[in-house]
């Protein structure tokens, strides 16, 4: 025997084993993130042309992005409770064939009452998928990247809102608002073939061990997390929802596609820096997110119509909020440890509430106030948001992330 084998440690001789992310499961759920991102906002970039073929004014088809986030508001929690014990795989089938089928539907009524079932129908899938793709992501990468694993599914959301809606509103123009819901159609069943092909199975909860979801909220952490979901998304939905108008009051209204386009961009660089850095800067980042959006908000809440000025916002906008869909899905799911569906379910109800509120809200302050008055209200709930993430250094937001289980 040499005096090296001796002298070597038996670890330093075994073969290390690179740790990798499983890139085509992982890519499989932010195409299901994506298709969930855009069939929420579609109606949106198609509106003039679906309030025709509905025969309905366009505040009423408008009204197809409302019952979509009524949807998921109002289901998210008990479905999920319902199919804790469902096998991941078998209930993420089961929410993008809802997806398709729901598509196809839209696509092809003329009747408003149905579509907008249709529409509801949506939002209840999005919901049973939203409260499992992240913890979903977490199960299917190494311990150590499991940060990432979740930055990479919740990629489909930048690029949904970035890529996306734009692509849908053109094709909408070129081959009438029908075609962008039968592609989403056409999309989700390769995807569901895709899911089936390269995402590994993994099992639900045993009835034993699954805590309650009001239980959960009693677990360190999972309330800070779930309030600043609800005040950021607020805050957020309020200057974007409205954010033509914005642009039209301070003499920018024919820029909107090049000022989301920045916003886009940026929010891509985001997502792309936070999956990269959130294992172990995740409070560092959170903090840097809040500060970025209330940063851009006060500068387009300055008196000073200069182009320069809006666009520099608009970047700085993105870059604090593309991450944090990501941000508080991995926080909800480290503070809620065994809770951590339950967490997700809670997280995702809010978050659609915080945006269908943030319509309403943004509506009555641009009657009551004027434009001018939406980058102040963001500045001012970001204020309790930093708060909240600053004062959960243990629980929450902690400076030093719990390790998770192999």
């Amino acid at each position: 025997m040499s005096t090296e084998s001796i002298d070597r440690p038996a670890d330093a001789r075994r073969p290390v084993r690179e740790e990798k992310l499983p890139m085509a499961a992982l890519t499989a759920l932010a195409t299901a993130v994506f298709i969930t991102s855009l069939t929420e906002t579609l109606p949106a970039g198609v509106l003039p042309g679906m309030s025709g073929g509905l025969h309905v004014s366009e505040s009423a088809a408008g009204q197809a992005v409302t019952v979509y986030a009524a949807g998921t508001a109002l289901t998210a929690i008990p479905l999920t409770a319902a199919t804790a014990g469902w096998r991941r795989k078998r209930l993420l089938l089961t929410s993008m064939a809802g997806f398709a089928a729901a598509n196809t539907v839209t696509a092809v009524s003329s009747d408003y009452p149905l579509t907008l079932v249709a529409r509801f129908v949506a939002g209840v899938a999005a919901g049973l998928a939203w409260a499992l793709l992240a913890g979903y992501a977490r199960r299917l990468a190494p311990a150590r990247l499991q940060g990432k694993a979740v930055a990479v599914a919740m990629s489909g959301i930048p690029v949904a809102l970035s890529l996306g809606v734009p692509a849908g509103t053109f094709t909408g123009g070129a081959l009438g608002w029908r075609a962008p819901f039968l592609i989403m159609t056409g999309l989700t069943v390769v995807l569901l073939g895709w899911i089936a092909a390269t995402v590994p199975a993994h099992p639900g909860q045993h009835s034993q061990e699954r805590p309650g979801m009001l239980r959960a909220l009693t677990v360190p952490g999972v309330g800070p997390v779930l309030f600043v979901t609800l005040v950021f998304v607020l805050a957020h939905t309020i200057l974007y929802a409205y954010i033509a108008a914005f642009l039209k009051h301070v003499g920018m209204g024919g820029s909107t596609d090049l000022v989301l386009l920045v916003f886009g961009i940026a929010s891509l660089a985001s997502i792309w820096f936070t999956g990269a850095r959130i294992d172990r800067r995740l409070r560092a980042l959170a903090i840097g997110s809040v500060l970025l959006v209330g940063v851009a908000s006060a500068v387009l809440a300055v008196p000073v119509h200069d182009d320069a000025l809006v666009y520099l916002a608009a970047m700085l906008w993105g870059l604090g909020w593309g991450g944090v869909p990501t941000l508080l899905q991995t926080a909800a799911a480290d503070a809620g440890g065994p809770a951590a569906d339950a967490a997700q379910a809670m997280l995702v109800t809010l978050w659609n509430v915080a945006m269908a509120a943030g319509g309403i809200v943004g509506g009555v302050l641009l009657d009551a106030l004027g434009a001018a008055a939406l980058p102040w209200s963001v500045v001012l709930l970001l204020v309790p948001a930093f708060v909240a993430v600053a004062g959960a250094r243990v629980h929450g937001f902690p400076a030093v992330r719990p390790r998770p289980s192999e």
